[in-house]
């Protein structure tokens, strides 16, 4: 008796190491809301690079006070201690809207953009920017932005800005067409939100010339109605232009023939960025962990092995007690 207690004590404990196989810890996903990005990632041209900020160099995008590391350094703050905060600046000083579609049809953003929470695209300043500055070069406006306005032909000034004139809405209907593209391919890589910045008018007081000021205005507001009536394709609008209207002087380097945002400017875009991001909201997923337990096969070992054991047992009982009849 004292033997098959033994050998069904051993059975039992045999049954019951081999469920430990059959343990699990049980998790499950939680949503946290946040009110900024945990990833974002900014596109485009110099404007979001940070060009002519202290500290900018086009191989190194984060040391200078950009609106994205502006944000950066705000965002590692906020976030510390929840999931962390992680920004991506693949802006490139020059580039136009070609060239940002291109970059993203080559493939070397994709692993950034398949977990970006939102993704900021400053763009088509260089569609037509450019085209308007080298007029300006053309009548004599020298890199500092001075001239001599005794010697300016007005009519010759005015003929060649209209002659201009298809140039640039040439250049804006295949801007319209780049943005729509820029948009599906994005869409096709990230599930994150996008956001297109409006331009802002550095020539708007260019008070020595009201022809270009005025034609400046016009081609902008152009673009910009490009950007709004694209941004069903699937991204928002951050109207930045609103907020440096009247205000170029002041926020840009147009005062140096340098068309880009000030120390300034860029606090003003940020707020801008900032804003979007928080009228939006985001989130992230984090995985809790429950109690170790057995699985489903693993309490049908164990019961299965105590079943067993009960049945061997009464078996082992039946037989001494016959076998104790015998004797007598």
């Amino acid at each position: 008796m004292r033997k098959a207690a033994a050998f069904l004590g051993a059975v039992t404990m045999a049954l019951c190491l081999s469920s430990c196989d059959m343990t699990e810890i049980p998790e499950w996903e939680v949503t946290h809301n946040t009110e900024v990005p945990p990833k974002m990632m900014f596109l485009g041209d110099s404007i979001a690079a940070g060009y002519g900020l202290e500290g900018y160099s086009a191989d190194d995008l984060y040391s200078c006070s950009s609106y994205a590391n502006i944000l950066k350094e705000k965002y590692e703050a906020e976030l510390d201690g929840e999931c962390g905060h992680k920004m991506v600046n693949k802006a490139v000083s020059g580039a136009a809207s070609y060239d940002l579609l291109e970059l993203i049809q080559s493939g070397e953003l994709d692993e950034d953009l398949k977990d970006s929470d939102a993704v900021v695209i400053s763009i088509g300043g260089n569609d037509m920017l450019g085209i308007m500055l080298e007029a300006l070069r053309s009548l004599g406006i020298s890199e500092k932005g001075d001239f001599n306005s005794e010697d300016l032909d007005i009519f010759s000034a005015a003929s060649y800005f209209l002659s201009m004139d298809k140039d640039i809405d040439e250049a804006l209907v295949q801007f319209g067409k780049n943005i729509a593209a820029i948009s599906e391919e994005l869409g096709k890589r990230t599930d994150g939100t996008i956001y297109v910045q409006t331009l802002y008018d550095p020539l708007e007081s260019f008070g020595k010339l009201k022809l270009v000021s005025d034609f400046s205005g016009e081609k902008i507001g152009k673009l910009n109605s490009i950007i709004s009536e694209n941004s069903l394709n699937g991204y928002k609008v951050i109207d930045t232009a609103a907020d440096f209207r009247g205000k170029a002087d002041s926020l840009t380097n147009i005062g140096k023939f340098d068309i880009h945002p000030n120390a300034d400017g860029h606090k003003v875009i940020a707020a801008d960025v900032d804003a979007a991001f928080r009228a939006t909201g985001f989130s992230y997923v984090t995985v809790e962990h429950g109690e170790k337990r057995l699985t489903k096969e693993g309490k049908m070992a164990v019961g299965g092995g105590i079943a067993a054991g009960i049945i061997m047992l009464a078996g082992i009982v039946t037989a001494a007690v016959l076998h104790k009849k015998k004797k007598k």
